[in-house]
């Protein structure tokens, strides 16, 4: 814990916060001011540490509104970096692109660290931390940074701002391919999901703690936190069985995770706060789009029923 304290990361509630709504999805529209706010007043009471994926016009809407609003809110911020090589492991449609796509694709990445670097000294009392990336490295990503590049843009950002520097990542590459990386970043930040390889609400906690201590104890001088762990309310098979999916399920689980990472001292990112219509394929059940502990038109599922009530 005392690492954490030392980063100005403290125990508390936190959660993964992208707030496109029916319509909207990044590179089109994006949620208004009114809109970012009524969702921070939703979020507030329950949660003070708030992940945002990237610096877009979304990202900068969020600070926006938590410093005109004066909202009690802390920023994990991240910059969403794009593929800089084909990966031909991905399993879906995607992972590979024409060379011109690739070069393209290495200027924005410049253009969003460097955004990245430009929001963090801007808000330095809003912003806590600071990824260079999301799942870039892992074998099935469709956007395939190599981690020494990712390493270089932990560098630059460090040498730029005074927040703490992460890359937020499935915990197998942390395992496997990543220590050159470790070297560079403030502290670790591991995904995990049981539910989409396929493991029963039963064995999910066990196996949630198996996946983070094998990354904590691999690199016992370097923090550790979760900053992605949710379960799903629909799918449609794809990835996930339907039968261990539903608002009872997620709401279990993330009772339990709640309890072991507050118990343990454990910063941990709940995923997410609202579903996201925009994400995966255009099946309604599509499992990507339905991971919110809110339904999209701000609805509470069974776990924000549960703790609005209390």
């Amino acid at each position: 814990m005392d690492n954490f304290e030392a980063l100005g990361i403290q125990a508390g509630q936190a959660i993964c916060y992208s707030g496109f709504r029916d319509g909207q999805q990044p590179g089109g529209a994006y949620p208004t001011y009114n809109q970012v706010r009524d969702d921070l007043l939703l979020l507030k009471d329950h949660w003070r540490y708030l992940r945002l994926y990237d610096c877009d016009k979304h990202g900068q809407t969020v600070l926006e509104v938590i410093e005109g609003e004066g909202f009690d809110f802390k920023i994990l911020m991240g910059a969403y970096i794009e593929a800089e090589m084909n990966n031909y492991n991905c399993p879906w449609h995607g992972g590979v692109y024409s060379a011109e796509q690739l070069e393209k694709n290495k200027k924005i990445n410049n253009s969003r660290i460097n955004k990245l670097i430009e929001l963090a000294n801007q808000y330095p009392q809003i912003i806590f931390a600071l990824s260079v990336g999301n799942e870039a490295c892992v074998e099935w990503t469709d956007h395939y940074v190599p981690p020494e590049q990712v390493a270089r843009f932990a560098s630059l950002v460090k040498a730029k701002c005074k927040q703490p520097v992460t890359f937020c990542e499935n915990y197998v590459p942390w395992l496997h391919s990543l220590d050159t990386l470790v070297d560079v970043i403030d502290f670790i930040s591991i995904h995990t999901y049981p539910v989409w390889e396929y493991k029963h609400l039963n064995e999910s906690i066990e196996y949630t703690k198996a996946n983070y201590y094998a990354v904590a104890d691999k690199y016992p001088n370097k923090p550790v936190i979760i900053t992605e762990a949710g379960w799903a309310t629909n799918s449609n098979g794809r990835g996930i069985d339907p039968a261990h999916v539903g608002e009872e399920y997620q709401q279990a689980y993330y009772h339990q995770l709640m309890e072991w990472t507050s118990a343990e001292h454990i910063p941990c990112f709940f995923f997410e706060a609202f579903d996201e219509n925009w994400k995966g394929s255009p099946e309604p059940l599509e499992p990507e789009k339905h991971w919110g502990l809110f339904r999209t038109d701000r609805s509470p599922k069974l776990t924000m029923q549960q703790l609005v009530s209390r």
